[in-house]
Parts: C-alpha cells; sequence; structure tokens
C-alpha cells in the first residue's frame, strides 16, 4: 500500500505526451486516473486500455473543450462520479505555438489565455470543493518560458507566468485543506512543430545538465508533490536541468 492507493487523480491533456507520463506514473503508485482528452482520442483510448489492463477499472476517460464554459464543473464531477472522489488535479493541458509581435491577432491571445490561464483556473475552482474533502492538491504544469521569456512566443509566456501567479494564489487562498504546487519542465520534449535539429542541439548545449530530459523525470516530480511535499504549498520543481539558472557565458 502507497500514500496513493486508491485515490484519484483528474490529469488533464492525459492521453499523450507529458501528461500520459504522469497518468502512467500515478497509476502505478495506486491511484484510479480520469484522463481528459480533447482531439487525442485514439491516443487517450489506448492508455485507458494499458492502465485497466494493468488494474481493471482505474482509468476513465473524458473528452471535453476546456475553454467551453460548462467544462470545467463537468469534468470535476465526473471525476467525482466516476470514482467516489478527487485527490488530486494535474493542471497539465496546454495549447504552444507562435505570436510574433506584429503578427499576434485577438483570436491567437484569446485561444492561448483560454486554455493555458482560464481553463486551469475554472477548473481548480470547480474542483475545489471535491479536493478540500480529501485534503488533496493541485499540481500546475508550468514551464521554462514562465520565468524566461521566449522571442516570437510571448503570448504563451504571458500564459504560462499567469498560471505560475495563479498557483502562488491558490495555494494562499485554499490552505490548509488543499495544497498547490507547479512544475516547471525544460527541454524534455520538443515541440511537435520543432523540427530544427541544430537549435535542439543548441539548447541542450545551454543546459548545464547537458542532456534532454525525460517524461518520467518530470512525472516522479508530480508523484513527490502529491506524497512527499506535505509541509510545501505554493512551491514551483524547475525540471529544466538547469536552464533556469542564470550563469555567466
Amino acid at each position: 500500500m502507497t500514500i496513493l492507493q486508491n485515490k484519484t487523480a483528474l490529469i488533464t491533456g492525459g492521453g499523450r505526451r507529458l501528461g500520459a507520463g504522469i497518468a502512467r506514473e500515478l497509476h502505478a503508485r495506486g491511484m484510479n486516473i480520469l484522463l481528459h482528452y480533447n482531439y487525442s482520442v485514439a491516443a487517450a483510448t489506448e492508455l485507458r486500455d494499458e492502465l485497466c489492463a494493468a488494474r481493471p477499472d482505474s482509468a476513465r476517460l473524458h473528452c471535453a473543450d476546456l475553454t467551453a464554459p460548462e467544462a470545467a464543473e463537468n469534468l470535476a464531477a465526473a471525476a467525482v462520479q466516476t470514482f467516489g472522489r478527487l485527490d488530486a488535479l494535474i493542471n497539465n493541458a496546454a495549447v504552444f505555438f507562435p505570436t510574433p509581435i506584429g503578427e499576434a491577432t485577438r483570436a491567437d491571445w484569446r485561444k492561448l489565455t483560454d486554455a493555458n490561464l482560464a481553463a486551469p483556473f475554472f477548473l481548480s475552482q470547480a474542483c475545489a470543493p471535491h479536493l478540500k474533502t480529501t485534503r488533496g492538491a493541485i499540481v500546475n504544469i508550468t514551464d521554462l518560458y514562465a520565468h524566461q521569456p521566449r522571442p516570437q512566443y510571448s503570448v504563451y509566456c504571458i500564459t504560462k507566468a499567469g498560471l505560475q501567479m495563479l498557483t502562488l494564489a491558490l495555494a494562499a487562498e485554499l490552505a490548509p485543506e488543499i495544497r498547490v504546487h507547479a512544475v516547471a519542465p525544460g527541454a524534455i520534449l520538443w515541440a511537435e512543430h520543432d523540427t530544427d535539429a541544430r537549435a535542439q542541439q543548441e539548447i541542450i548545449a545551454r543546459t548545464p545538465l547537458r542532456r534532454l530530459g525525460e517524461v518520467a523525470e518530470v512525472a516522479r516530480a508530480v508523484k513527490f508533490l502529491l506524497t512527499d511535499a506535505e509541509f510545501s504549498t505554493g512551491q514551483t520543481l524547475h525540471i529544466d536541468g538547469g536552464r533556469g539558472l542564470r550563469t555567466p557565458r
């Protein structure tokens, strides 16, 4: 038995990439998983089947556009109705695309802020009553770029910086019943449209640990915050190989 045994985690964007890695880690520790997805039905279904093969009826799917007004309440209710309780909310789902100054539109702004900032806020608000009952936790997946701006991605960076402040604000407001933390990955997975191998190697060269991180390392950080950070709230774990360090060239 572990501290997470028979508890429930709701993971947004849980069907693939970081979300899938987090789901596998928490499931391996005994949690039941509600996997949220929007478009990635094939990947989410495959992951659900994988998890349920290891432990029957331990993972379910919920499709939702997180920017829809009713999505947060429906998703929070689904987690409790499916497994009878909610112990952890992992705000992982995000939208990522460039918005160069001079080309960004209001539609770009709304798409990024609605998905990356408004959705985690309203989902946290909807889940808070259930998490208070179980003295649960929220983990927000932020980004290195919440602290270090990336040229041509200003709106994305703004949303992740906002999610960082949301972590602090929720930690203050929801204590003592709910702990709230963030994990800020660095170079873990390349963006799917990022195919510039030279630029990728340059990023690794600027990373003090001189390698690409692994999804499992982010997943273990989330697990740590849920299980071993019991006297901590409002903190961010930087899983970036040291890229956030300001070192002299």
